[in-house]
């Protein structure tokens, strides 16, 4: 059905009528030299006859134009049946490393290297597209954390945000305790049963103003699980002028990823590749979801443009029949 949601704006329909009934009308001085009251009825007698079909016209059309102009003021828009959304009761943060480190190359994907943000992307993009009937929220963390999408069943544009992300947006290092903290944050208002953090970083903590390890005694004390993902291979390639040597890869604090997780009552992974990492998501997946009362919404369809595109086309057409009324 349609409906206006400023119906009160429909009162400004009689308002030309209004003006034109009850203020003066401008009178135009008449310039000539010489007056013949005969010729002047001949000549009013003459434009009457030849214009009052025209002036109707331009009368019906500038008011339709005007009504065309306020409707679409009303803002009138299309409701369409009501849609009800299965909600599992999982509200699922989702908190990303973009910090420098992950441009490293280290993934194989389909014959292909890819750096540690290129893999999250792939394979958490496809996580999220699952999530029908869960609330997503992501933020971006390097030196400072970033909430880019609140909780939300637009899980679209979760995936368009974390798709658009770059490395070094948000600072070269990595503030983990801050990521948590902006977390609970973001969680301390929904249901104690279903909060879930889902945090995924290369490295260690070394930025913000808050320890990981008190950040998730917070997060305990406000029932919320983290789950940590390490992400990147055990052995990565380093190169310089003269040669390229292989060496293990210790940037990763999976002492402390542990320790979050255990803390909070959830669970460390470590993601070498790609397969991992979608292996990782699956077990998450599996977790037992919380029933809550289904939510549902009518999804809604701006309707403006039409009447007010109508409305510009008419007066510029009855802004051409006047030009052409003064020309003859």
């Amino acid at each position: 059905m349609i409906q206006f949601e400023w119906p009160w704006m429909l009162l400004a329909l009689p308002l030309p009528w209004l003006v034109r009934r009850h203020l003066p009308a401008t009178r135009i001085a008449d310039s000539a030299a010489l007056r013949v009251p005969f010729l002047d009825t001949l000549r009013q007698c003459l434009q009457h006859s030849q214009h009052a079909h025209h002036k109707t016209r331009l009368l019906w059309l500038a008011a339709l134009a005007w009504a065309l102009l306020v409707t679409a003021s009303a803002r009138p828009q299309w409701i369409n049946q009501r849609i009800d959304i299965p909600v599992s009761g999982r509200d699922l943060m989702l908190a990303v490393d973009v910090s420098g480190s992950m441009r490293t190359v280290d993934f194989l994907l389909e014959d292909r290297l890819m750096n540690r943000l290129q893999a999250v992307k792939h394979v958490a993009g496809e996580f999220i597209q699952q999530r029908r009937g869960d609330r997503l929220g992501l933020i971006l963390f390097g030196q400072r954390p970033y909430l880019m999408t609140p909780l939300t069943f637009d899980i679209a544009t979760v995936n368009t945000q974390l798709q658009e992300a770059l490395i070094g947006i948000a600072g070269s290092s990595t503030a983990i305790g801050d990521a948590i903290v902006l977390a609970v944050k973001q969680l301390r208002k929904t249901p104690q049963d279903s909060r879930v953090l889902i945090l995924l970083t290369d490295g260690k903590n070394t930025a913000g103003e808050l320890s990981p390890a008190r950040a998730a005694q917070l997060a305990a004390s406000q029932q919320l699980k983290i789950y940590t993902i390490g992400i990147g291979a055990d052995v990565i390639m380093s190169a310089n002028a003269f040669r390229s040597r292989m060496q293990k890869n210790d940037a990763i604090d999976e002492a402390m990823l542990r320790q979050l997780a255990d803390t909070t009552g959830g669970q460390y992974f470590r993601a070498h590749d790609t397969e991992e990492l979608q292996q990782i998501y699956r077990q998450i997946d599996r977790l037992e979801p919380i029933e809550q009362d289904a939510h549902s919404y009518r999804p809604i369809q701006a309707l403006f443009y039409w009447p007010l595109s109508a409305a510009l086309v008419l007066a510029v057409l009855v802004l051409l029949l006047r030009l052409r009324q003064h020309d003859d």
